[in-house]
């Protein structure tokens, strides 16, 4: 016997199929299970324990099935029937109501945090401004209907301004949204009729409305988004975390990306017509660099081959005959690829924002201002053995981080054993340890490629995913504001980060060496003769086709051109993703800003590394003054000896546990060459080291 399907939500047995009102109605046939998804966010005894990609968006099944038994025990205190599994947040307040009935007797489901739900005498209420500078509007600023200025369940206004006020049912369906999207991407509005701008929109409405998401949710007048989304959540105002299903769609602004192709002038003299363009040559068409409205042929304009900017002649009489022409820039402008901000950090400042001198100012003063901003509150970072890098990780993840905070390091109980005494009794040598330990691992993960000490940003895909050039970004802004050093950037990275020197071209000095996208450039660029040059270029097709180089060259001179744009999109255009999150994580603190203004300055810091201490370096110090005596002398000799040994020990070993083991082995079996003091004077130099290790 075949089983019947409930198409009725089980929460709130209503069949309505409405997403902008109920949420999307979710059907799990293997469990004859239909629900609204709002009825399942509001339910007050169910919680999201799973997975995203477990039962319901996280929701299991099985304690779906518990609320179901639970709300069936409850009464609505509207309709009186069984089913209610919403209940007021109030503690002291016992009213249940189905979703569907609480919304049309103005209760508040809070669509954040725990999703807390809020009867008619309990919700929130919004407060009037009091200044007198204030007129209280009379209509609603999203429909334009008359509305009666008091604030209300049906009446809600702007934080912000205090002069946009709307009907609640408007701004859920948020049809100023669309309206604003449409103006910003050039949408027809041929078919927002005057019967849409009421309170009572048509469904039509609410579901283009509805697909506008959080991130283009904004008042209307004062076009705030932060304070307005917040305040708009606490009214209970749901807004879909997602981008614009228009932004979703397939192809729907291609003819964005349509380019003009036709030859404008008076007399065209191509054989293939006025809409063919070459690849190259006196045939290709190239477009007005004032409006891109207009074409023409070099050929068909009496244009030179090396002429690549020309101006039409309305741009051209527009201009009083003085039209810029601004040859195009060497470094592709770098904008963020995405609306959505994984942090609360702000885009990063302009590459073209005047840099500040630092002659004013001393080392100790920039960075100091970056220390400031420390509060006295502190951050607890466990480190299980050496891994620096995933405790901090786990640090700048956390739902709680805050980055004003100070950092207490503590290394686990169990791994004691592998560092020296110190770290476990001072707290600002353990944190300074870390910070060293911490930036070693950055270099040498996944987010950066070259040799030690002048790293480049590596393009690695798990790593985008996981959002890592954020956070890789976001610990090196912290390492720096705690004193420790960053030194091993390498200059062309810190240049396509900061912009620092301006204006200076990247080179194939710049790229990565010993990386195979580098040997295909430089064989390029090396190349003595046009056969040569074609030689290098089929030989490295597949990466010419994939950087849009892949095109005929007829002199060597071209060659120069073509190694410009291949540095280019290796080291800025493939990179624009991981170079905006990396930026954006290094403002942290406001590192970033700071950065930009004292460029000079933060250049060594980030490229420069810290000349490390040698064996070599460190016996200089010393001078060693043997007897003349052979007695002595032979006795003497292999102290020597074993010291130097000692000091070659300590500058190879990599990790504090190596050091130990050799030291403990050099102490061990060579205790009799250390001079002693006294009759015990060895045993009280063994117990010396001990306690040094």
């Amino acid at each position: 016997m075949s089983m019947i399907l409930f198409l009725g939500c089980v929460l709130c047995r209503s069949s309505e199929d409405d997403p902008a009102m109920f949420g999307e109605k979710i059907t799990l046939k293997e469990h004859n299970l239909t629900l609204h998804y709002f009825c399942l966010l509001t339910s007050s005894g169910v919680y999201q324990r799973g997975k995203e990609n477990e039962g319901v968006f996280g929701f299991l099944v099985d304690d779906i099935k518990q609320e179901v038994h639970r709300a069936a025990r409850l009464t609505c205190c509207y309709c009186r029937k069984k089913g209610a599994c919403v209940g007021c947040n109030k503690r002291s307040c016992r009213k249940s109501v189905h979703f569907s009935c609480g919304r049309k007797n103005n209760f508040i489901f809070q669509f954040r945090g725990l999703f807390p739900s809020y009867c008619q005498d309990h919700s929130p209420t919004q407060s009037l401004c009091v200044s007198s500078n204030l007129s209280l509007p009379n209509s609603c600023s999203i429909c334009l209907e008359a509305i009666e200025p008091v604030l209300s369940y049906s009446i809600l206004k702007c934080p912000c301004c205090h002069a946009s006020w709307f009907h609640r049912d408007c701004v859920q369906v948020s049809v100023s949204v669309l309206f604003l999207l449409c103006c910003a991407h050039h949408i027809c509005l041929d078919f927002l009729s005057e019967s849409m701008f009421c309170c009572k929109l048509p469904v039509r409405c609410q579901r283009q409305a509805h697909s506008a998401g959080l991130f283009f949710f904004r008042c209307t007048l004062c076009n705030n988004q932060d304070n307005f989304r917040e305040e708009m959540l606490r009214m209970g105002i749901f807004i879909p975390e997602r981008d614009a299903s228009w932004e979703l769609e397939a192809n729907a602004f291609s003819e964005l990306l349509e380019v003009y192709q036709h030859c404008d002038a008076p007399i065209c003299q191509c054989n293939n017509g006025r809409t063919h363009s070459a690849k190259l040559g006196y045939f290709e068409l190239i477009r007005c660099c004032l409006c891109g409205s207009r074409g023409t042929h070099r050929k068909c304009s009496e244009l030179k081959l090396d002429i690549k900017d020309w101006a039409c002649s309305e741009c051209t009489g527009a201009t009083d005959g003085k039209a810029s022409l601004v040859t195009s820039p060497k470094v592709s402008s770098r904008r963020s690829w995405s609306k959505r901000h994984l942090s609360t950090i702000h885009s990063p400042i302009s590459s073209k924002r005047p840099m500040t001198s630092v002659t004013n100012s001393s080392p100790e003063v920039i960075l100091q201002t970056l220390v400031t901003q420390l509060g006295p509150h502190s951050a607890q970072v466990e480190v299980s053995g050496c891994q620096a890098l995933q405790a901090g990780l786990n640090l700048v993840r956390s739902p709680d981080f805050e980055p004003t905070c100070s950092l207490s390091v503590r290394f686990s109980k169990e791994q004691e054993d592998m560092f020296p005494k110190s770290l476990q009794d001072n707290e600002e040598v353990a944190k300074q340890y870390f910070l060293k330990l911490l930036v070693q691992q950055i270099q040498s993960s996944v987010v950066f490629e070259g040799p030690e000490g002048c790293k480049n940003l590596s393009l690695d895909s798990l790593a985008l995913r996981e959002d890592l050039y954020f956070d890789i970004g976001c610990l090196l802004a912290l390492c720096l504001v705690h004193g420790a050093l960053i030194g091993f950037f390498s200059p062309g990275l810190f240049q396509c980060l900061f912009n620092f020197p301006a204006n200076c071209p990247l080179s194939i000095d710049h790229m990565t060496p010993d990386m195979q996208l580098t040997h295909n450039v430089r064989m390029i660029a090396e190349a003595e003769t046009l056969s040569d040059l074609r030689d290098a270029m089929i030989s490295s097709w597949q990466f010419l086709e994939l950087a849009g180089c892949n095109r005929l060259v007829n002199r060597l001179e071209e060659k120069e051109e073509v190694v410009e744009d291949l540095v280019s999109f290796t080291l800025i255009t493939r990179m624009q993703l991981p170079l905006q999150r990396f930026r954006e994580g290094l403002q942290t603190l406001g590192v970033f800003k700071q950065v930009q203004l004292f460029p000079s300055f933060y250049s060594a810091v980030f490229c420069e590394a810290e000349t490390p201490l040698t064996a070599q370096t460190l016996s200089k110090f010393f001078t060693i003054r043997l007897s003349e005596q052979q007695e002595k002398l032979n006795k003497e000799t292999p102290i020597v000896s074993f010291w130097r040994h000692f000091l070659v020990e300590c500058e190879v070993c990599t990790s504090y546990v190596a050091f130990k083991s050799s030291m403990e082995q050099a102490v061990s079996h060579h205790l009799h060459l250390l001079p002693a003091v006294g009759e015990r004077g060895a045993d009280q130099q063994k117990r010396n080291i001990s306690n040094l290790l």
